[in-house]
């Protein structure tokens, strides 16, 4: 039962509305019982501050003859009044959700989850426009952030690891928006990828030989489409004998190694200062001694940066872009590296392209809700101008599997003899092989 105060849709809007009506009342009271703004109540654990809204709930609905249609749902009350005192609302019911991957609060009587990759419709509400403004301000306070008219925007992350970003009057005009982004207790692997069919078993191996092989590698793709997965996932084939730094704007990555430092961008502060962005914690991570520098996306001028540190010795480096197709992220690349307010001719900056990235990877969020890997393809140089780009692997949406073209990626030509053997009988079979 998604809504905590649910009753049949026999009893009509109006029934429901008193009901509602109820709730707040007890709410205001047991607010007032606990003194919520001058009490202690915040050092409280988890247990004690269950027990006295349990005791202040129950004494309310016993004593008070206004509260008997909460009666029945005494027990269910509780988790709600904690909820709205000291959570997030309504949202809490989906934070607690394993299946719902995002949350989106359009204002504060529309509410949609995305569950399976498909966006719902919840049946949960806020009780009005100052609700939602107060779960927002909940969430960014204790991150030393604010939300008012002179920041309107404001971007954050809830203790659990996901991703929030809230919108207020006048951009927003409809109300308040908050957008959660939530991440998966256990992180995926390339082998759950392998059998939900989002990746082929010979694209798999050849991604993880590639990230071994220290190539360069760019994951391109729409928003929600999965980037920060699979790079998650790759990111755990680098050796544990390597130093990984990862670079963010919001801390998200959950990287399975020993020696690895998170960089997380900081954005200013309420005087306008203080702000460290991507391509100062890129150019940092270069005085760091990193055999690997993962960035979780590349968004302007940071690009630059990034492109000259795989140029510079750290090859196997990582990151994420926001692409149509692995061509249209090249295009990107250099749109971005023009952002870094440095004047290089348009041949200087697909030089630097051409010898930086190996692979292009792009991942795709098919109309079914299903995330797929559609393409792996190779940077092969440059012919003048012109980048050289050769496709590896290719998803055929008819037939739902993966296809290996056969065209033999360089960078098998680094490894030895017996390895480029193995790895030519297993690469040149993978699709007579039956494999999807």
């Amino acid at each position: 039962m998604n809504t905590i105060l649910a009753i049949d849709t026999e009893q009509g809007t109006r029934a429901q509305l008193a009901v509602e009506q109820c709730y707040q009342k007890l709410l205001e009271q047991v607010q007032n019982t606990l003194n919520l703004h001058n009490s202690n109540i915040e050092l409280l654990s988890d247990c004690e501050l269950r027990a006295q809204l349990s005791d202040a709930v129950r004494r309310q609905i016993e004593t008070s003859s206004q509260f008997t249609a909460l009666l029945p749902q005494q027990e269910l009350l509780v988790e709600r009044v904690l909820d709205d005192l000291v959570g997030l609302g309504p949202l809490e019911v989906l934070l607690r959700d394993d299946e719902v991957t995002e949350i989106m609060v359009n204002r504060h009587n529309q509410i949609y989850m995305e569950k399976a990759g498909r966006l719902l419709l919840s049946k949960l509400q806020f009780h009005d426009e100052q609700a939602v403004r107060r779960v927002l301000e909940r969430i960014v306070t204790p991150l030393g952030r604010r939300v008012d008219a002179s920041t309107p925007m404001v971007d954050a992350r809830l203790p659990s690891g996901a991703r929030v970003n809230g919108v207020i009057p006048p951009l927003a005009v409809q109300g308040t928006c908050i957008t959660i982004r939530k991440f998966a207790s256990t992180a995926l692997t390339m082998q759950d990828l392998i059998a939900a069919n989002s990746v082929s078993v010979p694209a798999a191996r050849l991604l993880e030989l590639a990230v071994i092989m220290r190539q360069n590698i760019v994951i391109c793709g729409g928003t929600g489409s999965g980037k920060t997965t699979l790079l998650n996932i790759l990111a755990d084939f680098i050796p544990e004998d390597e130093r990984v730094i990862t670079i963010e704007d919001a801390a998200e990555l959950q990287l399975h190694h020993q020696n690895i430092v998170r960089l997380e961008a900081r954005p200013a502060n309420q005087e306008g200062e203080g702000r460290v962005n991507i391509r100062q914690l890129v150019i940092n991570a270069l005085r760091m001694r990193p055999d690997r520098i993962v960035v979780g996306e590349c968004r302007a001028g940071e690009s630059l940066d990034m492109l000259q540190a795989m140029n510079t010795g750290h090859d196997g480096s990582l990151t994420t872009l926001h692409a149509n197709a692995p061509r249209d992220a090249l295009r990107r690349l250099e749109t971005m590296v023009l952002m870094a307010g440095v004047d290089l001719p348009l041949t200087a900056i697909r030089q630097q392209i051409s010898s930086a990235v190996q692979l292009l990877v792009q991942v795709t969020r098919l109309a079914n809700g299903k995330r797929v890997v559609t393409a792996i393809s190779e940077l092969q140089g440059s012919d003048g101008d012109v980048l050289q780009v050769a496709d590896l692997f290719l998803y055929n949406k008819l037939a739902e599997k993966h296809v290996c073209t056969q065209h033999m990626p360089k960078f098998c030509e680094q490894l030895n003899d017996s390895q480029r053997s193995e790895f030519i009988q297993w690469y040149s079979n993978s699709e007579s092989a039956g494999n999807i």
